[in-house]
């Protein structure tokens, strides 16, 4: 159930767009802005795998810059199941943002890291809600 356009996926509710290039968490979530999107948020093991499947290591919208261990997605709605790596978070240094595929690892990749590394991206877009 899967279609491509101008570099969209389409899957279940969303489109998602995996970008080619490299940014900050805070300039890959103003790109995913400007395409009327924001960066994923990830609602089930199923999205989860989704993601995995199709695309490589990559920010996500999570971050606990606000409150250091309280995680939090970027519509302000608190992570309720986390698809941690063995050993994350483990906040080392100044590690508030989010990436999914480690070491383009598949199945619980998330890893903390500090939020002005360049990696790719994965914007959202929800189609209904």
């Amino acid at each position: 159930n899967m279609l491509y356009k101008n570099g969209w996926t389409y899957f279940h509710s969303g489109m998602y767009y995996y970008s080619t290039e490299k940014k900050t968490w805070s300039e890959a979530r103003q790109n995913c802005k400007e395409k009327g999107a924001d960066l994923v948020i990830i609602n089930s093991e199923k999205e989860q795998r989704f993601i995995d499947e199709k695309f490589g290591q990559a920010w996500i919208g999570l971050t606990d810059h606000g409150s250091e261990g309280v995680w939090k997605w970027v519509d302000g709605s608190s992570m309720t199941n986390g698809y941690w790596r063995r050993g994350e978070p483990n906040g080392v240094g100044d590690e508030d943002c989010v990436e999914s595929g480690y070491n383009n690892e598949k199945n619980w990749s998330w890893n903390d890291l500090s939020c002005t590394i360049e990696r790719r991206w994965i914007c959202e877009r929800r189609l209904f809600t």
